[in-house]
């Protein structure tokens, strides 16, 4: 018997991964992030299979729940929001595991920043605008570092994608606009791939406002750069000038 820590993905029930759907059916405990995690999933659940919100537990009180079932002869499935790797805090949970010698396993999950990419129809990584993308947070109770900083990353002016910063908007944009300037396209995605799925499109200079006249207050992600809008360079891949490992270079009549 193992853990498993799965990604959930970003909402849509359907956007939860093969495997995780398999894990789901197959565990006797589930052990799921409820403020984050859409209820709709758990339907994927074996009907008997006990399950905990660990929304209102504490990393103890979770790792408790693993050991007895574990030592019950269960699966137990882990079920964090996204991707399991950002933001999941899932690092202390495995290396307790470690010390208690119980096995583990990671399934990746489909990340809400991927979710909030398809749900404005725009690529990250955009041929002569920006070939990075930062995915990062504003500090709070958490802090982060100093050289990661808002106003530090702003300077690099890549695609950026901003988690678990939506109730301190104002502040976040006033620290990216001393590096990307206010006129730098933004947009927030509420609850991307949910039902209610909102997109609120502007710049850096008016996002905040726009967002809070909608009253979004959490559950969203800021995305910033010129990925957004404007002129971009044809990608070489397809270029038929251009060749590679699968394809040689043709001239314009093919």
């Amino acid at each position: 018997m193992k853990v498993y820590f799965v990604g959930a993905g970003p909402g849509d029930p359907e956007l939860i991964t093969v495997k995780g759907r398999r894990l789901l059916g197959e565990a006797g405990v589930i052990i799921y992030a409820g403020s984050l995690v859409n209820p709709e999933i758990l339907k994927y659940a074996a009907p008997g299979a006990v399950r905990y919100n660990s929304a209102s537990l504490t990393l103890e009180e979770v790792l408790a729940i693993i050991r007895r079932a574990i030592a019950g002869g269960q699966v137990v499935v882990r079920l964090h929001t996204g991707d399991p790797s950002l933001y999941g805090a899932i690092q202390e949970q495995m290396d307790a595991l470690e010390r208690m010698g119980i096995p583990y396993e990671i399934v990746p999950g489909v990340s809400s920043y991927a979710a909030a990419a398809a749900a404005i129809g725009r690529e990250y990584t955009l041929p002569g605008v920006s070939q990075t993308l930062i995915l990062t947070r504003r500090g709070g109770r958490t802090p982060v570092p100093e050289m990661e900083s808002l106003t530090e990353l702003s300077r690099h002016r890549a695609s950026l994608c901003l988690f678990l910063s939506s109730q301190s908007l104002a502040a976040a944009t006033a620290e990216l606009a001393s590096g990307y300037g206010p006129e730098t396209p933004a947009a927030v995605v509420y609850k991307a791939s949910w039902p209610e799925e909102k997109v609120i499109r502007g710049t850096l200079g008016d996002i905040a406002a726009k967002a809070r006249e909608a009253g979004i207050e959490r559950t969203a992600l800021l995305l910033v750069g010129d990925f957004l809008a404007g002129d971009y360079k044809r990608s070489r891949l397809y270029d038929p000038a251009f060749s590679h490992g699968y394809r040689g270079a043709r001239n314009n009549n093919g």
